[in-house]
């Protein structure tokens, strides 16, 4: 299976990528999202370390159980070759209402065939209040329109 566009990277076809993984995230479909990823993929999500496509898609199972109404902006910070690097923000509330944002940097890596093959994240968030919100766009993908992070400043 081929995940275009494929390394090596172009500043281009980076900021693609990094397009179609917001993209896929903000659907909030595990199965979906995981194809992006190789069988073997492995993972650092904060502390934790996850190893393989089952893993990742009951990762993001989890995840999306517990941070409703999320919604994700990605932009690129640097690439070469099949790496690329993103910072990210991402709004979301839990069961009790209580909103947070989460910000954070990520490093990826690509085979061949343009599937990743490995995720390094780093990830803080905190409580906001409702009115603070910025990522107000009905769920699902980023309006073109929508302003990216440096907007907000994050």
């Amino acid at each position: 299976m081929s995940r275009p566009p494929l390394p090596p990277f172009t500043e281009q076809t980076a900021i693609e990528k990094v397009r179609l993984a917001e993209d896929g995230w903000n659907t909030r479909e595990p199965a979906k999202v995981a194809l992006a990823y190789t069988i073997d993929s492995t993972w650092r999500n904060r502390a934790e370390f996850i190893n393989g496509r089952v893993e990742i898609e009951a990762f993001l199972a989890r995840k999306w159980t517990r941070e409703l109404d999320y919604r994700l902006i990605k932009e690129l910070w640097a690439f070469t070759g099949n790496r690329i690097a993103v910072r990210f923000a991402y709004e979301f509330h839990d069961d009790s209402g209580t909103w947070f944002r989460a910000y954070g940097n990520e490093n990826w890596e690509f085979d061949g065939d343009g599937l990743m093959r490995r995720r390094l994240a780093c990830i803080n968030e905190h409580p906001i209040a409702e009115a603070d919100r910025r990522f107000k766009w009905p769920l699902g993908r980023r309006p073109d329109d929508h302003q990216g992070l440096s907007h907000f400043g994050f």
